[in-house]
């Protein structure tokens, strides 16, 4: 299993500073876990290899266009920084 780590800084916060965790087998397209933290609470979820397909469709996009998206938003760091921008609700 690979995992990344990320500090991300949301818009919604920008003052306040999250960690952001990704987990998957082969590649990201095949779903994954996350975990995102403000270093105090901890929230879970798990992404299916469906729900990547139906969201790829949804976005009218080509599924492996989307995949490298996910990874460029999620494990690219901060090769990354500052082109996706997160809000957290």
């Amino acid at each position: 299993m690979e995992k990344t780590l990320n500090r991300i800084h949301p818009v919604s916060h920008p003052e306040e500073t999250y960690f952001l965790q990704v987990s998957w087998e082969k590649d990201l397209g095949t779903g994954f876990g996350i975990i995102l933290s403000d270093g105090q609470c901890a929230w879970t979820g798990k992404v299916s290899e469906a729900e990547i397909s139906r969201e790829a469709a949804d976005m009218e996009m080509n599924r492996e266009k989307y995949v490298e998206e996910l990874k460029k938003a999620l494990i690219a760091g901060e090769e990354s920084a500052g082109k996706y921008n997160f809000a957290i609700s």
